[in-house]
């Protein structure tokens, strides 16, 4: 069925600023200067802003920042990284690729973010990191995290792909760790026209290194220090980007008003929000709720021309590509969480009067009796 009301809309971003960002990439075209120019470093200063960091790093895409990252420290064979079960798999196939080994354990099954006391429970004598996932632009409990990674002399690289723009206890997501990682992948709050990403730290041997390793290790022109890789943000993303950064915070702040909306209204059903802690400011990537009636929810949203999306249905542990190589262990908190969540349509140009038409439709999910027995987490 066509859909009356998408889980998100892109299209409504682009045409509001299609003016501006033809004159963006004119201007790129113009120049002639396709790869690291003045938007590049411009792009990098504004988010370092943002983030509030001292250096911010260009580079191909999310994926790219959280594997540069790791490298960047110097993750690799022998050592352990501790994630989340309960994300995309971008995010353990960054440790892969280092050769280190994943270590995956449980999640706070109300924020879905990982479990600080899972976190210590499982540090080992190889374990050299914690990468921590803002899942869904909630942030995870950076207070908590940091701490553990300087009890234990551990590297932290945080996963904010999906949480551009959030704060804990008043600091920007991205700042907590030895690195940041964003992605600019176009569904994200700040979404480009491709793929891309960035690395914020505010350590500068640590930033020189990366930027050695996204560009074939070179510290001048055919002179090369590293074996490395390339992994450059193109100049017209990052021209694109600038213009859409402008807008971000706007954006960010209307994603939060239409979720408290969508609160208020889903108070006396059985289902239950991601819980955002008080410390924490979520840039609700996606508006999550949580539901034993989850699939049933999904199918009626659907019939009824309405967007909505189960993120993520099988957890890390339990993809192939995992049990092909690795022991499954058993993470029961977010094999739950994956079988009762259920993302709404939510994103800065939706209107009143099409979030209404959501909110009527599920409340007549339970009113009707669609569910059955629906159980409050």
């Amino acid at each position: 069925m066509t859909k009356l009301i998408p889980l998100m809309d892109i299209r409504r971003q682009h045409q509001t600023l299609k003016k501006d960002i033809a004159k963006a990439v004119d201007h790129v075209l113009e120049s002639s200067r396709f790869v690291l120019g003045e938007h590049v470093e411009a792009l990098e200063s504004e988010i370092a802003k943002t983030c509030g960091t001292s250096y911010a790093v260009a580079v191909n895409s999310g994926t790219d920042a959280l594997f540069l990252s790791l490298r960047a420290l110097g993750i690799g064979k022998g050592d352990e990284v501790i994630t989340s079960p309960y994300t995309f798999f971008a995010t353990v196939e960054a440790i892969i690729q280092t050769g280190a080994q994943p270590v995956l354990v449980d999640i706070d099954p109300q924020t879905y973010n990982l479990d600080p006391n899972q976190v210590e429970q499982s540090i080992t004598d190889n374990t050299k990191a914690i990468l921590p996932v803002h899942l869904f632009g909630c942030p995870a409990d950076l207070t908590a995290l940091r701490s553990i990674a300087q009890q234990y002399q551990l590297k932290m690289v945080e996963d904010a792909c999906q949480a551009i723009g959030a704060r804990f206890a008043g600091k920007g997501v991205g700042s907590w760790g030895d690195t940041g990682c964003f992605s600019f992948y176009p569904t994200k709050n700040l979404g480009g026209s491709g793929d891309g990403g960035m690395i914020v730290t505010s350590d500068p041997e640590l930033m020189e290194e990366i930027r050695l390793l996204r560009s074939h290790g070179s510290y001048k022109k055919y002179h090369h220090c590293r074996f490395a890789y390339n992994s450059r943000l193109d100049e017209i993303q990052a021209a694109i980007l600038r213009v859409k950064n402008q807008y971000l915070p706007s954006w960010n702040q209307k994603r939060r008003t239409l979720a408290q909306r969508y609160n208020q209204a889903f108070q006396k059903l059985p289902l239950k929000p991601q819980w955002i802690p008080s410390e924490a400011e979520s840039v609700y990537h996606l508006y999550i709720v949580r539901t034993s009636q989850a699939e049933a929810l999904n199918n009626w949203l659907t019939q009824s021309g309405i967007g909505c999306g189960i993120y993520y249905p099988l957890p890390l542990h339990h993809q192939k590509a995992w049990t092909d190589q690795y022991p499954v262990p058993d993470l029961p908190q977010a094999e739950s969480v994956a079988n009762t969540t259920l993302a709404l349509p939510l994103f800065p140009e939706m209107t009143e009067s099409e979030q209404e038409t959501v909110i009527q439709a599920v409340t007549r999910f339970f009113d009707k009796g669609e569910s059955h027995h629906a159980t409050i987490y």
